[in-house]
C-alpha cells in the first residue's frame, strides 16, 4: 500500500450521477448502466436482478474494515431516519475514482443471496444515479437472487467484448497508452478507456498480481512496472533476432532469405559475445560449448518466427507478405494494465498510473506505425511466451481478440489515433 499523498483524497467516495435538469435522456457510462436505465425507467425490477446476475456488483468496503477482517469484510451499511438498515452497491460503469481509504469489492448476486446480513433491510444499486434500484431484502426476495444467479450467471461470461466508456475517458497521451491495453481489456471484459480502475475488486486485483506477478506489495509492483515500460522482461533474444533480419533487409532489400538471416544472427550474437567478453573471450564455433547451444537456439528461433508469421498472415493477423518488426507489444501492453492492475490494487497513486500510461504510448509510438502492426507483435510474444507453437488457446484467443479491436466500430484501435 502507498501512503497516499493529500491531494489523492477527495469527496466522491460514492458516486453522484444526478440526472439531466432539462429533462433530457441521461448518457449512462456504457452498455449496462443503459440498460438499468431502461429498466428502472419501465419498473421492472425482475429485469433489472437478472442484469445484476449476468454482470455482477461492487460493494464498498472501507480499508478498516479489511484490516479488522481481511477474509470477510462486514457489508458497508447505513441507518435511515426510519431505522432501517440500507447497504448500497454499484455496477461497474458508475464506480468512482479510487479513494485512499475505501474500496469496491466485486459480488455475485448469489453470494449475497447466501450471505446476507439478517439486521439489513434494503438493498440499494446505483443509487444517487439515474438508474438507482431499491429492493427489500427478504427470505423470499433473497431466494429470487439465488435463483437468478444459478440461471445467468457463468464464470467468464462477460469476458472477450470490446467495452468502452462513453463517459469520463482521458484524452492524448493517456488514452493511447490505455488503448496499449486493449488485448488484455479485450479477454478480461474490461472498460479499455477508464482511468477509475476497479478491475476485478479490490481483493481480485491484489491475488491477481501475487499470482500471476508474484507482486505482493507496491516496491515489487513499482520494480515489474518499470521493468515492463523498459521492455525488460521478455528475453532481449526475441528483438535481437528480428532485429537481424531488419539489418539484412536494409543492406539488402526484402525479401530476406532466411538461411542468410540465420547466420547474421549467429554472427552478430559471436560479435556481441566477443565485444562483451573483451580479448580472449572464445566465441568461435567450437570453442564454447554453452554459447554454440544458444546460437543454435536463435537459429531455430528464425524458423519459429517466420512460421507464426506464416500462420499470422493465412489467418489475416498480418497483411500479405507482412512481417513482425518487435515484440516491444507484448511487454508494453502488459505495462499498459499493470500500471492499471496496481492502481486497483493500491500499490500505485493517480500520479503513477498516469505517467505510467504516458510512457507506454511514448514507447509504442518510438517502435510500431499502427494499430494493427502494434497487435502482431504483442501476438507474437505472447505466442513466444506460451504456445510454443501449438496454436492452442494461448494463440485463438487473442486472435480473436485481434479481429474483435481492428473491426468493432467502439475499438480504440478505429477511434484513437496511434500517432
Amino acid at each position: 500500500m502507498y501512503a497516499a499523498a493529500e491531494d489523492e483524497y477527495h469527496d466522491d467516495v460514492f458516486p453522484v450521477v444526478p440526472a439531466p435538469r432539462d429533462g433530457s435522456r441521461w448518457q449512462a457510462p456504457a452498455d449496462l448502466e443503459e440498460h438499468l436505465y431502461e429498466l428502472a425507467e419501465a419498473e421492472d425490477g425482475y429485469a433489472y436482478l437478472r442484469a445484476l446476475a449476468v454482470e455482477g456488483l461492487y460493494r464498498p468496503v472501507p480499508l478498516t474494515d479489511f484490516a479488522a477482517a481481511p477474509d470477510a469484510p462486514p457489508l458497508f451499511s447505513v441507518e435511515v431516519p426510519d431505522g432501517r438498515r440500507v447497504a448500497q452497491m454499484y455496477t461497474a460503469g458508475l464506480l468512482p475514482r479510487p479513494h485512499p481509504d475505501v474500496v469496491y469489492e466485486y459480488v455475485t448476486l448469489g453470494t449475497l443471496a447466501r450471505s446476507w446480513p439478517e439486521d439489513i433491510d434494503v438493498l440499494v444499486v446505483n443509487t444517487q444515479t439515474p438508474c438507482e434500484q431499491y429492493y427489500l431484502t427478504t427470505e423470499e426476495e433473497r431466494q429470487v437472487w439465488a435463483d437468478l444467479h444459478d440461471d445467468h450467471h457463468r464464470p467468464g461470461r462477460v469476458d472477450d467484448r470490446v467495452d468502452t466508456r462513453r463517459t469520463g475517458a482521458p484524452a492524448g497521451l493517456v488514452l493511447h497508452g490505455l488503448a496499449c491495453g486493449a488485448h488484455l481489456c479485450f479477454a478480461n471484459g474490461d472498460a479499455w478507456n477508464t482511468l477509475d480502475w476497479h478491475g476485478a475488486g479490490y481483493s481480485n486485483e491484489v491475488a491477481r498480481l501475487e499470482e500471476w506477478w508474484g507482486v505482493r506489495g507496491r516496491e515489487e509492483w513499482r520494480e515489474v512496472q518499470k521493468r515492463l515500460l523498459g521492455r525488460e522482461v521478455s528475453p532481449w533474444y526475441w528483438d535481437f533476432v528480428l532485429g537481424a533480419r531488419a539489418a539484412l533487409a536494409a543492406e539488402r532489400g526484402t525479401p530476406v532469405d532466411p538461411e542468410l538471416w540465420r547466420e547474421r544472427v549467429e554472427s552478430a550474437l559471436r560479435e556481441r559475445v566477443a565485444d562483451g567478453g573483451g580479448p580472449g573471450t572464445p566465441c568461435l564455433p567450437g570453442s564454447d560449448p554453452e554459447l554454440d547451444q544458444f546460437v543454435a537456439a536463435l537459429r531455430g528461433l528464425v524458423g519459429k518466427v517466420l512460421r507464426y508469421e506464416a500462420r499470422f498472415r493465412a489467418d489475416g493477423l498480418l497483411p500479405p507478405g507482412g512481417q513482425v518488426r518487435s515484440v516491444a507489444a507484448w511487454d508494453l501492453g502488459r505495462a499498459s494494465k499493470m500500471a492499471r492492475w496496481g492502481r486497483g490494487a493500491r500499490y500505485a497513486s493517480h500520479s503513477e498510473l498516469v505517467a505510467a500510461l504516458e510512457r507506454t504510448a511514448h514507447e509504442a509510438g518510438a517502435v510500431y506505425t499502427s494499430w494493427p502492426e502494434f497487435s502482431a507483435g504483442y501476438v507474437l510474444g505472447r505466442c513466444l511466451h506460451f504456445d510454443q507453437e501449438e496454436f492452442g488457446t494461448w494463440y485463438t484467443t487473442v486472435l480473436r481478440a485481434h479481429r474483435s479491436l481492428t473491426t468493432d466500430p467502439e475499438s480504440p484501435w478505429l477511434t484513437v489515433d496511434f500517432r
